[in-house]
C-alpha cells in the first residue's frame, strides 16, 4: 500500500491531538492583564506540547518522504506512535493544572517517552520493510538525537520528583533539539530528487 493514506490519516489525529489541546485551555476568570496569571502555566504546558506535537509531524512528513509503500507491521507501528500521541493532551493538562507537583511533570515526561520510543520501533519497522541500504536506513545514519532524547526525557522523569521546573527544562531541552528539521532527512530528499 501506498504512504499516503497513512500520512493522511496521521495528519488527521494529529489536527484533532491540537483541538483537543485547546480546548483544555479555559480563559481567564476576570478581564484584567492579571487575570491570565493563574492559567500561565497551562499556557506554557500547551505550547510545550503544541511544539512536541508539531515536531512528530513534521519529522513524521520528512519520514514518509522516503517511504513510498508501508507494510502491516508499519501501519501498526504507526498506529502505536498515534496512541502514544494521542495522551499528550491528557498529560498536558494535568501537568498544566499542577505545574508543581511531581507526579503530572514526571507523567508527562513518561508519555513524551513512550512516544519517542513508538518512534523508533516505527523508524525500525520502515526500515526492516525497506532494507538496510534504504534511502531512510541511510539518511538516518548512527541517529544521535534519537539516541540522546530518551535519556533526557528518563532524566527529566527523575528530575520531576526533585525539582519540577528542571524536569520540565529537560522536556523544552529535548524539544529544541528536535525544533530544526531532520537535515539528514532533508539531504537523503534532495539526492532523491
Amino acid at each position: 500500500m501506498g504512504s499516503e493514506r497513512l500520512t493522511a490519516f496521521t495528519d488527521g489525529v494529529v489536527a484533532v491531538i491540537i483541538t483537543i489541546m485547546v480546548l483544555d485551555l479555559r480563559t481567564p476568570a476576570s478581564a484584567s492583564l492579571a487575570g491570565l496569571l493563574p492559567v500561565v502555566p497551562k499556557l506554557l504546558a500547551y505550547a510545550l506540547s503544541f511544539v512536541y506535537v508539531a515536531i512528530f509531524w513534521n519529522n513524521h512528513h520528512h519520514f514518509f518522504k522516503l517511504v513510498p509503500r508501508v507494510s502491516g507491521g508499519v501501519l501498526w507501528a504507526n498506529l502505536n506512535l498515534l496512541f502514544w500521541l494521542s495522551l499528550i493532551p491528557f498529560t498536558t493538562d494535568w501537568m498544566g493544572e499542577h505545574p508543581e507537583a511531581a507526579a503530572p511533570t514526571a507523567i508527562y515526561g513518561v508519555s513524551l517517552l513512550l512516544a519517542a520510543l513508538s518512534w523508533y520501533i516505527m523508524q525500525t519497522a520502515i526500515i526492516a520493510a525497506q532494507g538496510k541500504a534504504s534511502p531512510l536506513a541511510a539518511a538516518i545514519g548512527r541517529d544521535l538525537k534519537g539516541k540522546l532524547a530518551p535519556p533526557l526525557y528518563i532524566a527529566g522523569i527523575g528530575f520531576a520528583f526533585v525539582s519540577t521546573g528542571l524536569g520540565q527544562a529537560l522536556y523544552a531541552a529535548v524539544a529544541l533539539m528536535w525544533l530544526v528539521p531532520d537535515r539528514r532527512i532533508e539531504a537523503a530528499l534532495a539526492r532523491e530528487d
